[in-house]
């Protein structure tokens, strides 16, 4: 048996101050995408995006974003939503997206970024008001991209979940592993029973992956220091 990391894009393309990053890390295979969804308390007074921006206008800093953590894609997609909307907002990051979620359903923060699947699960407690990606999620149909809404926020935040392996693994583990976890994303029933929890598929080979972190990497960099993020 072997144990191998979980990654998402974002902490590792851009890890700011982490003592790891794509140049010490094996890809092995990615299996998901999970975009940010900007969600409010189930009884807040904010009904759709440009009610937040509206109070927001008027109430610079007032408002507060709930987030996995400093730089991941929640992070993102509210500096991409604040420098769109020309709004001055706080962002509180939380120690992982349940805490981020809770905060949220219970009122602590006024609104949030979390993924899509774990609002979806949640919509009976949450308003999801946006989606931050380029088209709508089916999983969330009804809910419009920023886009649609007329704010510049694109899927720069959009977590790619995937496997990893230390830099250094033996060559033959690794393409083992890509092998199996390739082959069991690619099942149908696992499909299915990532689709019924919310959870976009988003299959790619360790080479696939390879040059997916660069892309990535890349589109975070210009974004980031597009939003005095460097």
């Amino acid at each position: 048996a072997y144990n191998v990391p979980h990654f998402i894009s974002q902490s590792i393309v851009y890890p700011k101050k982490a003592k790891y990053n794509i140049n010490n890390l094996e890809p092995i295979a990615n299996w998901g995408t999970d975009p940010a969804v900007l969600i409010v308390p189930k009884n807040s007074p904010f009904n759709s995006v440009q009610d937040l921006v509206d109070y927001a206008k008027k109430n610079p800093g007032k408002v507060t974003f709930s987030g996995a953590g400093r730089y991941v894609g929640h992070h993102i997609a509210m500096l991409q939503l604040a420098k769109a909307a020309d709004i001055k907002t706080t962002y509180i990051p939380y120690k992982g997206g349940v805490p981020a979620l809770l905060a949220v359903m219970s009122g602590e923060v006024m609104a949030g970024f979390n993924n899509t699947s774990d609002a979806f699960r949640s919509k009976d407690r949450v308003k999801i008001l946006a989606i931050a990606d380029l088209q709508r999620s089916s999983f969330i149909p009804d809910v419009k991209t920023f886009k649609e809404l007329g704010f510049d926020v694109d899927n720069a935040s959009n977590n790619r979940r995937g496997i990893a392996a230390p830099k250094g693994t033996p060559p033959e583990i690794i393409r083992k592993l890509s092998d199996i976890f390739v082959k069991m994303f690619n099942d149908k029933k696992v499909a299915k029973r990532m689709k019924d929890s919310g959870s976009g598929m988003f299959v790619l080979s360790r080479d696939e992956t390879r040059k997916m972190w660069k892309r990535t990497q890349a589109t975070l960099e210009v974004v980031l220091k597009g939003l005095g993020q460097e």
